[in-house]
């Protein structure tokens, strides 16, 4: 009898504990996308590096429509034209980029465009 009880016990504290869960804004709250005082050098080269460098970088340049933002100069032009910030966003009439592979991340397109509407200083 004693066996029986200890059984179901288990039985009810195993069916108790399968039931939690975890709500995951609880485990991992959103973290806020800091956008002030974007900086060329320290957020949007590293945003480049992961995402543009592998297509449109100097040595590939000639390979993808001699299109390079590898390097401040470079990537000023495409600033300049309205054509980073329009690619990024995948606004009509311009290639989405990255080309075949996801947008980019709602945090990344606000630092860059941040960045843009800064002044895009090279800093």
């Amino acid at each position: 009898m004693e066996r029986r009880i200890i059984k179901g016990l288990l039985l009810v504290m195993v069916v108790i504990t399968s039931c939690y869960y975890d709500v995951e804004e609880t485990l991992y709250p959103p973290t806020a996308c800091v956008t002030d005082n974007m900086s060329y050098q320290a957020n949007i080269v590293p945003i480049l590096e992961r995402n543009c460098y592998s297509c449109h970088s100097v040595a590939d340049g000639p390979n993808n429509g001699n299109i390079v933002v590898e390097g401040y100069t470079e990537l000023l032009k495409y600033v300049d034209s309205g054509q980073l910030s329009a690619s990024i966003n995948h606004q009509t009439g311009y290639s989405a980029m990255p080309q075949d592979a996801p947008k980019l991340g709602n945090c990344d397109i606000a630092k860059i465009d941040q960045w843009i509407l800064d002044g895009a200083p090279n800093n």
